[in-house]
């Protein structure tokens, strides 16, 4: 084929290849991940070059999309890393001397995969190494595609170029507003990649060839060749089986036509395209078909200005005019009622020695009641304000977002974003934890709610006001571990901290000369009322993060059958003793029995 570069500037657009994933995952089952069939099972991925060059491709992706060494290592072939690009590219070129036509081999290369804070220092060596490996075994260019984040593309197309001259088309994908997960859209992206001295720049991927040709109409002024590689359209999963829409050849082929009239010179297909969209796609472009159907652009509606949540929550003002706060923390009901978690909230509010209850969020890993929904059913009905503790464990991003924002709209505010027991120490051992993010990533989302952006920088309907807590441990076994942690929480956002449960002030007063003396937010210290020393030597040899000092548990061996008196004694000291060293407490009453904790109030 004639050079690269020339043909991108002139002559028929070049049509490049579709989906290879599905149907090399369907031709070879058990496979880990696509390229690990290009060791398994190399005449599959022969075969799926040869149907995409024969149906009328002019550039085929290697089989090496998710081959950097951080995804394969998450699917145990780290060790196979670079086995596997070298095959990628020895397979696409055997292919292409099958067919006996010229055709251009794109060493493919996709993101890392990771929903987590993007460190372009980090990621930039993973697909440095990758391009150097693909290089060396003989593509001609090399296809940058299915990134989310401008920002991580940018890093990819920097870390390639550092190592290799070769030409890079640059794909990001869309959603059907013609934006990027982080909500940048096209034209702002489109002229941030032109920047870089990119071959060409487009999009792959995303909710389908509709969505493709609204990106390419807002990328079309940015002086570079476009690319257009989209999905057969949006995914469903039946019978366990990812399925695509019936997106018909004779669609992709107006697509196609679509495509080139504005102004596309490289157009292929993605997930769910099969040789068929792609033979489509050839006669289209042969034939130089007009599109049939005028390209409808639909505007975007003006961005309502943000309003802002009024008003802070009680938490929020009583910290703030350094009012003693008291909480009692409260497990929720493990059925489906809360009458008895809401009568103990009423009491424990009538006292008027509490201001507020924190919920927990499956406790020990048993399944209860969800913390937020418990909380508003609290606030609802008993009329004091909740702390409730949320855990990145359960669910995902997109979930935690969806449950934060109702509860949001329903009047709970303070939030203690911790990380939560792993899911093996509880009821389900078989069950795994869903952690996309952290603790620390969980106050990010939470801040960027505030700001009126999703976790991904998406903008939403309007910002949140969530007055956001976590948890620190000033006498955790790893204390500079701990100390880099909470120090990343309040700068990621935290207002207020709680500590773990003590049981005198030592290790709390070491913990706060390590940061400079001063608490740099509020905290609240938990206070745990010890009934027995058995229960204090299990929890200090068996629960994670407490320790019992020595002298508290000799005090409880030798107060014997007056155990929980001594226990409530310790309990009363420590609390008088934080008064003027925090800003509050909560106390975590005894096992089934929340209105203990005004034992200790009272």
């Amino acid at each position: 084929m004639a050079d690269f570069l020339e043909r991108l500037r002139t002559g028929q657009p070049i049509v490049a290849d579709g989906g290879m994933g599905a149907l090399l995952i369907g031709a070879t089952p058990g496979l880990r991940c696509p390229e690990e069939a290009n060791l398994r099972a190399p005449e599959s991925v022969i075969a799926v070059h040869a149907s995409y060059i024969r149906a009328g491709a002019e550039l085929i992706e290697t089989n090496t999309f998710g081959a950097n060494r951080r995804k394969l290592a998450g699917k145990l072939l780290e060790g196979d890393f670079e086995a596997i690009n070298s095959a990628g590219v020895r397979l696409a070129r055997e292919a292409r001397d099958v067919s006996g036509r010229d055709v251009l081999i794109a060493g493919a290369i996709g993101p890392l995969g990771e929903l987590e804070v993007f460190d372009a220092g980090d990621h930039g060596p993973l697909y440095a190494k990758q391009a150097r490996v693909l290089e060396g075994r003989g593509v001609d260019l090399f296809m940058l595609e299915t990134f989310f984040d401008l920002d991580q593309l940018v890093a990819a197309v920097e870390a390639v170029r550092g190592v290799s001259s070769l030409p890079i088309v640059a794909l990001l994908t869309f959603d059907d507003d013609a934006e990027t997960g982080g909500g940048i859209d096209a034209g702002t992206a489109g002229r941030r990649l032109a920047e870089l001295g990119v071959a060409a720049i487009g999009t792959n991927h995303g909710a389908g060839p509709h969505a493709a040709l609204l990106a390419l109409d807002a990328m079309r002024d940015c002086g570079v060749p476009l690319a257009a590689l989209p999905n057969i359209g949006l995914a469903s999963i039946v019978g366990g089986r990812v399925v695509y829409p019936h997106s018909t050849p004779e669609y992709f082929a107006d697509f196609a036509a679509q495509a080139a009239a504005l102004g596309a010179r490289i157009v292929g297909g993605c997930c769910g395209t099969t040789p068929a969209q792609i033979e489509a796609i050839r006669a289209a472009l042969d034939d130089e078909r007009p599109p049939r159907a005028a390209f409808e652009a639909r505007e975007l509606p003006e961005q309502p200005l943000p309003i802002s949540a009024v008003g802070e929550t009680r938490l929020a003002r009583a910290l703030r005019d350094g009012e003693w706060v008291v909480s009692v923390e409260l497990d929720p009901p493990k059925g489906g009622t809360n009458d008895a978690m809401i009568e103990v909230a009423r009491t424990l509010r009538q006292s008027g020695a509490v201001g507020f209850v924190d919920v927990n969020d499956n406790p020990m890993a048993r399944a209860r009641m969800n913390a937020l929904m418990a909380s508003i059913a609290i606030q609802r009905e008993a009329g004091i304000e909740t702390i409730p503790h949320v855990t990145p464990r359960d669910t995902t991003v997109m979930g935690l977002e969806g449950v934060l924002l109702g509860a949001h709209a329903d009047g709970v505010r303070n939030i203690l974003a911790v990380t939560g027991d792993p899911p093996h120490v509880g009821d389900y051992p078989g069950s795994r934890g869903v952690y996309e993010i952290d603790s620390i990533g969980l106050v990010q989302l939470l801040a960027g709610l505030n700001e009126g952006v999703d976790y991904v920088g998406k903008a939403i309907d309007r910002p949140t006001s969530f007055f956001i807590g976590v948890a620190v441990n000033p006498t955790a076994d790893d204390l500079d571990l701990e100390l880099e942690r909470f120090e990343r929480k309040v700068a990621s956002g935290a207002s207020f901290a709680m500590t773990q449960a003590l049981f005198d002030l030592e290790g709390l007063e070491l913990f706060r000369e390590r940061l400079g003396g001063l608490w740099p937010i509020p905290l609240l210290a938990g206070v745990w009322p010890l009934r027995s020393h058995a229960m204090a030597l299990r929890l200090h040899n068996e629960v994670p993060g407490i320790s019992v000092p020595d002298p508290v548990l000799a005090a409880l061996r030798d107060a014997g059958s007056d155990a929980p008196a001594a226990g409530l004694a310790l309990a009363r000291e420590l609390l008088a003793s934080l008064h003027g060293r925090v800003a509050g407490v909560y106390v975590i009453p005894p096992f089934k029995q929340p209105e203990a904790a005004l034992d200790l109030l009272l």
